[in-house]
């Protein structure tokens, strides 16, 4: 299973991106998920036409329902979900839903799972896919402007343990 995480400011196109991707892969045979890791729970909008419930909402109502939902392209979509802001420790959620999510296996029989994180953020609970070594890749998604780079330049500060290639239209202002 290749595991990808994207990373980016909020508000950049990460979700954008992980939707046009994981449909693209499935076109092409994979099969794939993808895991939203914003408290926003809007990564898998595009792909499933609305909002599906999170993994912390079926936690939080002690509900036994589903979890993971499946688009017309058989794209796995995963929701993680986070407190209200002002309530909670939004990446100490991240963490929850990853512990339910391989309790449950829902990963399991993936050829590629895409992580959609949240990289505006420095909490540690965020950084747990590259912390725990979950992803394979890293992908970056940013713009010019100052906080998008400041989101991408944490981003790859955590991820030092993981390559990073960097696509650009100015390779030569880049080093890996």
């Amino acid at each position: 299973m290749k595991r990808i995480c994207v990373y980016g400011k909020g508000g950049i196109g990460k979700s954008t991106a992980v939707s046009n991707l994981a449909a693209a892969m499935a076109q092409a045979g994979k099969r794939v998920a993808v895991v939203g890791c914003d408290p926003k729970a809007d990564s898998t909008r595009g792909l499933m036409g609305r909002r599906i419930p999170t993994v912390l909402d079926q936690l939080k109502t002690g509900a036994s329902g589903e979890i993971a939902f499946t688009d017309s392209r058989g794209v796995r979509c995963i929701e993680a979900g986070g407190p209200e802001p002002g309530t909670g420790c939004a990446g100490r959620g991240i963490i929850v839903a990853m512990e339910e999510i391989r309790s449950r296996g829902l990963l399991d029989d993936r050829d590629v799972v895409l992580y959609d994180v949240l990289g505006d953020v420095v909490c540690g609970g965020f950084s747990m896919p590259l912390r725990e070594q979950v992803a394979d890749e890293v992908y970056l998604v940013t713009t010019s402007d100052f906080m998008a780079l400041y989101a991408a330049n944490t981003s790859a500060g955590v991820s030092a343990n993981t390559p990073i290639a960097v696509e650009s239209d100015w390779p030569e202002l880049y080093t890996t």
